[in-house]
């Protein structure tokens, strides 16, 4: 909105809006706003770190709680900001916020999830996720038309509607039956049980946490044990996962599509109603993981989701190469062209959004045993949060020096992300979380890795 980066980013507005001669590919490039889009994943890092404990020794409620108040506090200071280091302290508070719910959340929804149903469950914490993108992005673009330029106001401060939610709905949700046994809590976990699962006799899944949990109590040290020689494919999938989810050039492809809107006809609200478009794609394609991820598996749709991105990754790559050249200027651009070079951005999105967007989150966290559960999930989340940061940071000053050609160095990595599920990660689909050990057994390379003291047994 031109009057918030009037407000805190003078430099950046100027370029944007006064400024004509300002190569296309460089207009965005400033250091402090990099620093306010960027803090938030920085601090969602060092939080997740802390999450990890909390989680394990207090319970996956009191972590959402946490969570959720910290949104609260982010959102009240960025809505009053009236200076750059209030918005990047608000930005602050909101990523210790994600750092708590991306921790707890996804392990909450795993462990209550009936293993039948765990992917579909698991992704509607995607699913949630793009409907909030959605509905803040149709907000925004409301809140733009706003008269005297406060609408930025309601779009940050807005943040504390669904925050207040979050912090309401820990309170009356109950515990996982996992995390009550792991905290030595046994009585009412039948109870709980069978009230989430719908029947009576829990006899045998109830026998299964405790085993599981009396086996993850004889780990002393879950930091340390990530490192364990049995836990090799687990530390690789939290580790390789998030970083190449991040490498897949998201952010990338949705930075160009105001451009192209632009030129379409959407005036000064392009960037706006672009956010709205790809937001609603982003929305109905989680809708058409959360369906075909339990019936077609992982593996399908990550590798089907990879080729989509690439061939897209290409042909935007070679269609703004030719228009904008090297010195980012694109001239008059023909309609048709720029509804050619948006419709190839939104079959990207549909890639992005039933493969590696709910997959990066929902593989990591059904893999791994209990024992290491909270500590590989904050690695997981942390390199996520660490390598989202480093682009963040860095992503603008790229675009600004290697020009379209940035379009390929995600290519490339889309290339290697896809040979590295083909040939390293198993199918997960169907698996009770607490068998997940035999998956590695069976694997051609990881059963090297994985002997028979990983068994729980049964």
């Amino acid at each position: 909105m031109a009057p918030f980066l009037r407000k805190f980013f003078p430099s950046v507005y100027r370029k944007e809006a006064l400024d004509k001669f300002t190569n296309q590919y460089c207009k965005f490039d400033s250091e402090t706003l990099t620093l306010f889009t960027s803090s938030l994943y920085l601090a969602a890092l060092l939080s997740s770190l802390v999450a990890s404990t909390v989680t394990r020794k207090f319970g996956r409620k009191l972590s959402i709680l946490f969570g959720g108040l910290l949104f609260c506090s982010g959102a009240i200071v960025n809505g009053a900001a009236k200076a750059v280091w209030m918005l990047i302290v608000g930005r602050i508070l909101l990523g210790f916020g994600i750092g708590f719910a991306n921790q707890s959340v996804p392990l909450y929804l795993s462990e209550m999830a009936p293993y039948k149903y765990r992917g579909a469950l698991n992704i509607g914490f995607q699913l949630s996720i793009t409907i909030g993108i959605l509905v803040a992005n149709i907000l925004n673009y409301f809140f733009a038309q706003i008269k005297g330029g406060w609408g930025w106001r309601l779009s940050l401060g807005g943040a504390g509607v669904p925050a207040l939610i979050i912090t309401v709905g820990s309170l009356v949700l109950p515990d996982t039956p996992n995390s009550m046994i792991e905290r030595g809590q046994h009585e009412g976990v039948k109870t709980k049980l069978r009230r989430i699962r719908g029947v009576h006799d829990v006899e045998e899944e109830f026998n299964d946490l405790v085993v599981a949990s009396e086996a993850s109590k004889l780990v002393e040290h879950p930091w340390r044990n990530l490192l364990q020689r049995k836990y090799r494919p687990h530390l690789t999938m939290a580790i390789l996962i998030p970083f190449f989810q991040q490498l897949t050039g998201i952010n990338v492809i949705m930075f160009y599509g105001p451009v192209f809107f632009n030129t379409i006809g959407f005036a000064d609200d392009a960037s706006l109603m672009f956010a709205v478009i790809t937001g609603g794609v982003n929305f109905l394609a989680t809708i058409v993981s959360i369906y075909s991820v339990d019936k077609w598996g992982r593996r399908f749709l990550f590798l089907e989701g990879g080729t989509q991105m690439l061939i897209c990754q290409i042909i935007v790559a070679t269609c703004i190469g030719v228009k904008f050249r090297v010195d980012g200027e694109p001239g008059a651009l023909p309609k048709w062209y720029a509804i050619v070079v948006v419709l190839f951005i939104c079959i990207y999105v549909l890639g992005f959004a039933w493969s590696w967007g709910p997959l990066g989150w929902l593989v990591p966290s059904e893999i791994f045993p209990l024992e290491i559960r909270s500590a590989a999930q904050s690695v997981n989340i942390s390199v996520n949060m660490f390598f989202t940061f480093i682009i963040a940071q860095i992503f603008l000053n790229m675009l600004c020096h290697m020009k379209f050609g940035l379009f390929l160095f995600f290519a490339f990595f889309v290339v290697v992300m896809s040979f590295f599920i083909y040939f390293f990660l198993p199918e997960t689909k169907g698996i009770p979380i607490e068998e997940m050990a035999e998956v590695w057994k069976s694997h051609w390379f990881w059963s090297r890795y994985v002997n028979d003291g990983s068994r729980h047994p049964n």
